[in-house]
């Protein structure tokens, strides 16, 4: 019933669209969901449908940006997904996102900074933090979606036990690998990552928003509405900096070893320093540096 109640009063072009279910009394409750014929982005990226150069990098973008959009909108109307993850990313014919399965989803007060709670989801996609001191915030589904994103750059499983121990989990691979300025061995071949130098910078940016979202401490990561931002700006090419402008780019370790920026962005518009749009404040974060 939770996922009835939820999915009742939302209408989103990205979200799974609920027709109708069985009354309450009956004996066992079954719903009935629109039909999304093309499976799911985990089955294109590692599973039964995945094959080399089948999902160009434009479309794995354009479902990054379908996905920020619907979990910009869950959060806009106070609830979390607390599920986030590419098998519940359903895809149509034409690669456009459903986001799916909102059986572990939470209403979230207004009033309150988080809901504590015993952590659920699926490994691999937990937010460590939400993991080790159960509460559940909007951030948690920030950190799972950065778990898609570098699904999407890497084409490989956000879990695999046959991998080195310090990287079963693809999150912490991720971390490692752009901090050590290491990303080509991150991004899946096929994406033309070496050989096409605008794909190279788009997978660059967008992996540097995965990291932001993948950071340890929840006040660390943007809200899902700045990563819907900045997902677009990559896309529309907005990156680019003005004529004879020069963005420095000073790298420091903090405590917890993660990269600290101390340069002071040139533009609004930059997604490679700070989360800072044309309407906000500016707030420092981490950033890593290629």
């Amino acid at each position: 019933m939770n996922e009835v109640y939820i999915l009742t009063g939302l209408r989103h072009p990205n979200l799974v669209s609920l027709y109708g279910c069985t009354s309450r009394h009956s004996r066992e409750l079954l719903l009935v969901y629109e039909y999304v014929e093309n499976g799911t982005v985990a089955d294109h990226l590692h599973g039964e449908c995945a094959k080399p150069g089948a999902l160009p990098w434009h479309i794995r973008l354009d479902i990054a940006i379908e996905t920020a959009s619907a979990l910009k909108y869950l959060h806009a109307s106070d609830i979390i997904h607390r599920d986030v993850k590419t098998n519940n990313i359903l895809l149509d014919n034409y690669f456009h996102v459903k986001v799916a399965d909102f059986g572990l989803s939470r209403l979230f007060p207004t009033d309150v900074t988080h809901v504590s709670t015993a952590p659920q989801g699926t490994p691999g996609y937990v937010d460590p933090e939400y993991h080790q001191c159960y509460q559940l915030t909007s951030k948690s589904d920030v950190f799972s979606f950065g778990v898609v994103l570098t699904e999407l750059i890497s084409s490989k499983p956000a879990v695999d036990i046959m991998r080195h121990r310090h990287e079963i989990n693809l999150w912490n691979m991720a971390i490692n690998k752009i901090q050590n300025r290491a990303l080509h061995e991150l991004v899946d071949p096929s994406l033309e990552f070496e050989t096409d130098e605008k794909v190279r910078k788009k997978i660059s940016l967008v992996a540097e928003v995965a990291f932001q979202c993948l950071q340890n401490e929840k006040d660390m990561r943007p809200t899902m509405a700045q990563v819907f931002e900045a997902l677009v700006g990559i896309q529309n090419e907005e990156y680019k900096k003005e004529k004879g402008e020069e963005i420095e780019m000073e790298a420091a370790e903090d405590e917890g070893g993660l990269l600290k920026s101390t340069a002071v962005p040139h533009s609004p518009d930059s997604v490679m320093i700070k989360w800072v749009s044309n309407g906000s404040s500016s707030t420092t974060t981490t950033t890593p540096s290629f």
